[in-house]
């Protein structure tokens, strides 16, 4: 980052600010990820951080929320086609533009990403109940897979099947996040347990009044963590298929989600008002399974001949 121009280093040393002041399930500008990398995916979280905010529930309503998304992807598009001069900017929405729209440009990013990017938040501004899971996985293949795509992009990976790892692992990530999230989404008027599992177990909204959920709730959760650890499983690959830091980092990730899902499975009855995490206690067991991960074994293929 020193050999860039004094602006361009101005920009994405606030977009690494940003990144350092939130948690996510995301790696976000960790000192694991290679050093190259991390401007560019402090840079691509700061424009998701910025969209996100801008969705998120405020005083505007809906459709204003929309039409301010709609003119952040519109000054997106520009500066990725166009690089900002080099002025001074204390505008930290300018410079977040700035520092994205160099790493697009200059590691060909593809922009129906960030364009998926930003249809998630827009349909978070309007959606707040999931029928099935086709439209749960619908909203994170927009919502979450993106970032795992854009992060292997920016390492210098385009490879099919490891995108479809990422995009595992990615969902996975989201729908953990949704679930360690439950009780404060419910508060907020969301809920991402789809319809037909709540049918299914025979769980009802109604039922969400009192402090701990009950038999037919915990029976949703178990049935949403499951397809939760499917997800993970398949996510294993990206975690291998990459080399150096990135791989720890991945690993470290995979690790972190699945510490979290099982706390989410344990303490399932107490979700309306506990939010499960992982802390600083958790990083030398989450480090050392990084460091001496065993590869799972390979799966049969049905069908087979041998």
């Amino acid at each position: 980052m020193s050999a860039w121009p004094a602006p361009l280093a101005v920009a994405y040393a606030a977009c690494e600010r940003l990144a350092r002041s939130h948690y996510e399930n995301f790696p976000v500008a960790s000192r694991l990820l290679p050093a190259a990398m991390r401007p560019h995916v402090a840079a691509l979280y700061g424009f998701a951080r910025i969209a996100d905010d801008l969705a998120d529930e405020g005083a505007a309503r809906p459709d204003e929320r929309r039409a301010q998304l709609n003119h952040w992807q519109e000054r997106l598009h520009r500066v990725a086609c166009q690089p900002l001069d080099d002025r001074p900017s204390g505008d930290r929405d300018e410079l977040i533009l700035r520092a994205v729209g160099h790493s697009i440009r200059s590691l060909d990013l593809p922009m129906a990403l960030f364009d998926d990017l930003l249809s998630a938040f827009g349909q978070d501004t309007m959606t707040t109940r999931y029928a099935s899971w086709c439209d749960l996985l619908d909203y994170c293949r927009r919502s979450a897979n993106p970032v795992g795509r854009l992060v292997l992009r920016i390492a210098g990976y385009r490879d099919a099947a490891l995108d479809r790892s990422s995009d595992s692992l990615c969902t996975a990530l989201q729908l953990t996040n949704f679930w360690q999230d439950f009780g404060g989404d419910w508060r907020a008027g969301r809920l991402y347990v789809p319809a037909d599992v709540m049918q299914a177990c025979g769980a009802r909204e109604d039922e969400l009044c009192g402090d701990r959920l009950s038999e037919a709730w915990t029976r949703a959760i178990d049935a949403c963590v499951e397809v939760t650890k499917r997800q993970f499983a398949d996510g294993r690959e990206v975690c291998d298929g990459v080399r150096g830091r990135l791989r720890i980092e991945l690993r470290f990730t995979w690790l972190g989600g699945m510490r979290i899902l099982d706390r989410v499975h344990k303490g399932r009855r107490d979700l309306l008002q506990w939010r499960p995490t992982v802390g600083i206690a958790d990083v030398p067991r989450l480090a050392w399974g990084a460091f001496v991960w065993e590869k799972p074994a390979p799966r049969r293929e049905e069908g087979r001949k041998g």
